[in-house]
């Protein structure tokens, strides 16, 4: 039986405004009245989820979880209290930092309640409008916000252009035995400290509180979700998963994230094993 269900955001969770819809609330709402946990698994920040939290009904909830950054940080609701924080080695991040300036991209640049953005643009400003406060930075180096004391989690590329960000990858060979590389939203590619995943993640979180893996039902859309994907007992992707993983999902939804793809999955998988108890 599948006692804790994780969940990606952008895409899988959320509609465009940024909010869970009233289908698959109801189907969220009536796991926890069965006692499943329902964790939000997301490459954002902490601070960037609470609303998500409020709607979910488990902020500041004890006993309730959340997954960050990709795997990077997960708390415990309550407080919030950080269970595991991977930080990223500051020489690495401020090499991706120099390369993604002669990129000409866009970037995020992750501390453990901030993000930083070099380069940004009016279209990712928009984008980004209602999911993350982003802090604008000009500087050619990280060297200011080393001193002032942030430390580092995470850095990505951003493009629109999805064929951009893929030609990008496929020049960082040389990162692959030294970074943690994953594409979100068909339009970033993210780089966290090697081993550092969703999948890891959610690992970490059952040994944590002393579930199995095969307890546990993954939601996801993109790149970014595979290693969780994979992971969970049963891994299922929407129906607007990205194409080149869906071999790695158990399942895929009829529905897609504008359509009860959430929903879908926990009527289908979980609730009936719940028939009769």
């Amino acid at each position: 039986m599948y006692r804790l269900i994780a969940s990606d955001l952008d895409e899988t969770l959320l509609g465009p405004d940024h909010h869970i819809s009233q289908e698959n609330l109801a189907a969220i709402r009536k796991c926890q009245e069965l006692g499943i946990k329902f964790v939000p698994a997301t490459g954002r920040g902490f601070g960037s989820i609470q609303q998500t939290l409020e709607e979910l009904g488990i902020k500041d909830a004890p006993g309730q979880y959340a997954i960050t950054y990709n795997g990077g940080a997960i708390y415990e609701n309550q407080g919030p209290r950080l269970i595991s924080l991977t930080g990223m080695d500051y020489g690495l991040i401020e090499e991706l930092y120099e390369r993604g300036q002669k990129y000409g991209v866009c970037m995020h640049i992750y501390s453990e309640d901030k993000v930083f953005a070099y380069n940004l643009t009016d279209e990712e400003r928009e984008f980004c409008r209602g999911r993350l406060d982003l802090i604008e930075i000009t500087d050619p180096t990280l060297d200011r916000l080393r001193e002032s004391g942030e430390k580092f989690v995470k850095i990505l590329y951003e493009n629109p252009d999805f064929a951009k960000i893929k030609q990008i990858r496929s020049k960082m060979g040389d990162m692959e035995e030294r970074t943690e590389m994953s594409y979100s939203s068909s339009r970033y590619l993210e780089f966290n400290p090697v081993g550092v995943n969703k999948g890891n993640g959610l690992k970490r979180l059952c040994a944590e509180i002393g579930l199995d893996l095969q307890e546990t039902m993954a939601l996801g859309d993109s790149f970014n979700d595979d290693a969780m994907i994979k992971a969970a007992g049963l891994g299922v992707g929407m129906a607007n998963t990205t194409l080149e993983m869906r071999e790695d999902c158990d399942a895929i939804t009829e529905h897609d994230y504008l359509h009860g793809g959430v929903a879908e999955a926990i009527e289908r998988f979980v609730l009936p094993q719940y028939q009769g108890k």
